[in-house]
C-alpha cells in the first residue's frame, strides 16, 4: 500500500523558514522520482510543480522559488524534505508530496503553509 505522509507545515511570518517532511512507502520512494507540489488557496487557483528531486540526487525548481527552497531526499529513512527560507506570503498553500510526475492516486492530506505577519 503506497502511503506519503507530509508534515511540518505551520504559521512563520514573511522572510522566515520552514522544513516540511513527506514519508513515503518503500516501494515508491525507491523507484520514482519525488515532488513538491502546492496548492495556494485562491479560487481556481491549480497546484503546481515546487520541486522535483531524481533518486540520484538532481534537483530541478520551479522559477518562483528558485534560490529560496531546497528539495532533499534521505534515502535510509525513505523521506523527502521541502527546506524553504527567505518565505513571502505568496507561498502560502498547502503542501503535497507525490511522485514526479505526479500519480493521481497517490495525493495525501497535504501540510499547510501560512506566510502572514
Amino acid at each position: 500500500q503506497v502511503q506519503l505522509v507530509e508534515s511540518g507545515g505551520g504559521l512563520v511570518q514573511p522572510g522566515g523558514s520552514l522544513r516540511v517532511s513527506c514519508a513515503a512507502s518503500e516501494m515508491v520512494f525507491n523507484y520514482y522520482d519525488m515532488g513538491w507540489y502546492r496548492q495556494a488557496p485562491a479560487p481556481g487557483k491549480q497546484r503546481e510543480l515546487v520541486a522535483t528531486i531524481a533518486s540520484g540526487g538532481t534537483t530541478h525548481y520551479a522559477d518562483s522559488v528558485k534560490g529560496r527552497f531546497t528539495i532533499s531526499r534521505d534515502n535510509a529513512k525513505n523521506t523527502v524534505y521541502l527546506q524553504m527560507n527567505s518565505l513571502k506570503p505568496e507561498d502560502t498553500a498547502v503542501y503535497y508530496c507525490n511522485t514526479a510526475p505526479a500519480n493521481l492516486a497517490y495525493w495525501g492530506q497535504g501540510t499547510q503553509v501560512t506566510v502572514s505577519s
